[in-house]
């Protein structure tokens, strides 16, 4: 393989040299502290495969996914060798579709699913990728960007290659103890059984509870209509199959999601390896291709054990939505009290719901999600009253969302616009020239989406500024806190939204715990600059997850 050091502009500061293979030329080198390459899913598996190691680095098909998302283009084809294409004016290949989940083979994981762009026209890209990161909005938050969801990307394969600690033992105790005994041929155990003939004792008929179709048919036959069999729809139903039919629901979902055949798929040599994707979603947030990492039931996480000797270090970061609706607003009121050790959403209803607590956090969190109407409407009056500034910044992304427009997140993360809306940039919408908007959200948009309804889309682009700017900076805390562990035994191997998960030897818990905090501190600054904003988080030193809520 070809390498070549760049200087200033990214232009080759000295000669191409070729190198037998990758492991050869990162090891080489020690004293490089970013590489430019075209995906880290592609190659860093490799070097960690053989012990090493690297600082930083450039993802072209990172930055290429945020460029093409900022110029409205969100859902082209993002690997360099489509970059290249556009930049040459010739046919652009299709992304490749993404690798299966395939949890018996590791070695998968190597396996190449990009073109390979020889390292002049990778270099090209690379120029051109800089000359675009220039002509946004915000070069210098959008460059940032880049850098965190490129520093994900080392995250994430570092945490696919060290894997959760998990009991296998454990998980089986805790299999036996909700489901019972496991009966040949596959079929539902014991438990799921027993409460499926409770149900249809109540009917007075034969029921499947795993077909919602034939529940609905069952009660409205007892003369109760219900529309579906969601637990929030059908637990204050007066029938006797209901506690019978709810019981029956929440185990046998952990019997399909993380039962027996989950364990044998996704559980190896001690530990739990799904694949951890950064970026997975438009807003930022992080997926999982397969494992279901991310919707882990309390009970099942009894089996989240750390190894003897160590610890888990498990944090969550407080109130983080709210926390950083006060920084991309500059709402006065807001970040005062979002600066304060105390709870914020106490501190909010102090000043504007008369101390009713839960009143405050339905209005806060109704004026990220979009709940603007009855009561949510007039809670919505009342926090504008005392935080205009902040409710302004959602209805303002609200309105552009609506409107077709695009909306940013405080570093430049881009919501698409509506199949035939408007695709102009953020300033143009009439958005915050000095705050560029962005989002977070309960549902996630995929690329090209073409939305028949604009208040839906505006509920989304108003929970996108705060939700992705949240990413932006989850990403900026995870890249301060993996460079602080470095030299530590310790190691990150659990992230969602707002919690991170790092195993570590016991002697090593408190200065971990003393990291997490430096490093929410660091990212903060970086992501939003000097504001009185704090981003705490709450941490436990466990031997077991389930212990740590």
């Amino acid at each position: 393989m070809d390498v070549v050091p760049l200087g200033d502009g990214g232009l080759p500061a000295g000669p191409v040299a070729r190198e037998s293979d990758l492991v050869v030329a990162v090891r080489s080198r020690p004293e490089v502290t970013r590489w430019v390459w075209g995906a880290t899913a592609e190659v860093y598996p490799r070097l960690l495969a053989a012990g090493v190691r690297v600082e930083r680095c450039y993802d072209v098909e990172v930055a290429e996914t945020l460029l093409l998302g900022h110029e409205g283009r969100l859902g082209e084809p993002r690997s360099a060798a489509a970059a290249l294409a556009r930049l040459r004016h010739t046919p652009v290949p299709p992304d490749p579709p993404l690798r299966s989940a395939d949890p018996g083979a590791q070695p998968s994981l190597f396996e190449p699913r990009t073109v390979h762009v020889p390292l002049t026209d990778l270099l090209d890209v690379y120029a051109e990728q800089q000359r675009r990161h220039d002509a946004t909005a915000r070069p210098d938050r959008m460059r940032l960007l880049t850098a965190a969801e490129s520093a994900g990307t080392l995250v994430a394969a570092e945490m696919n290659r060290a894997g959760m600690p998990w009991r296998a033992d454990v998980h089986r105790e805790v299999l036996h103890e909700l489901l019972g005994e496991r009966y040949a041929g596959g079929g539902e155990p014991r438990r799921l059984a027993e409460l499926a003939d409770e149900v249809s004792q109540a009917f007075g008929r034969r029921v499947r509870p795993d077909l919602p179709a034939d529940v609905v048919k069952a009660f409205g036959q007892a003369g109760i209509k219900v529309r579906s069999t969601r637990r929030w729809e059908i637990e204050s139903v007066d029938h006797p199959a209901v506690p019978p039919l709810l019981e029956y629901k929440r185990l046998y979902r952990i019997w399909v999601a993380h039962g027996w055949s989950w364990l044998q798929d996704w559980v190896r040599d001690g530990r739990f390896r799904p694949e951890f994707l950064s970026g997975g979603t438009v807003t930022g947030r992080w997926v999982t291709n397969g494992g279901g990492a991310l919707q882990i039931p309390k009970v099942v996480r009894r089996a989240a054990v750390a190894d003897p000797g160590w610890r888990l270090v498990v944090a969550d970061a407080d109130q983080m939505e709210p926390r950083v609706l006060a920084a991309i607003s500059r709402d006065p009121g807001l970040m005062e009290v979002a600066g304060r050790d105390s709870d914020l959403y106490q501190s909010v209803s102090d000043r504007a719901f008369a101390g009713d607590r839960a009143q405050a956090k339905l209005a806060v969190l109704g004026a990220v999600y979009g709940q603007t109407s009855g009561d949510g409407l007039k809670n919505l009056a009342a926090l504008r009253r005392r935080f205009p500034k902040a409710v302004a910044y959602v209805d303002d992304a609200a309105r552009a969302g609506e409107e077709g427009r695009l909306v940013r997140t405080w570093l430049g993360r881009t919501c698409p616009p509506a199949v035939g809306g408007t695709a102009g940039p953020a300033e143009e919408a009439g958005l915050p020239q000095e705050e560029p908007v962005g989002s977070p959200t309960t549902q996630e948009w995929t690329p090209g989406y073409a939305s028949t309804n604009s208040r839906a889309r505006g509920r989304f682009a108003r929970n996108f500024v705060v939700q992705g700017s949240a990413a932006d900076w989850t990403l900026l805390l995870l890249a301060a806190l993996r460079r602080a562990l470095a030299g530590m035994a310790a190691e990150l191997v659990f992230f969602q939204h707002d919690e991170v998960i790092v195993h570590c030897p016991q002697e090593e818990a408190e200065a971990v715990v003393a990291a997490i905090r430096e490093a929410s501190e660091l990212s903060g600054w970086l992501t939003f600059g000097e504001t009185p904003v704090r981003f705490p988080f709450t941490t436990a030193v466990v031997e077991c997850y389930a212990d740590a809520k």
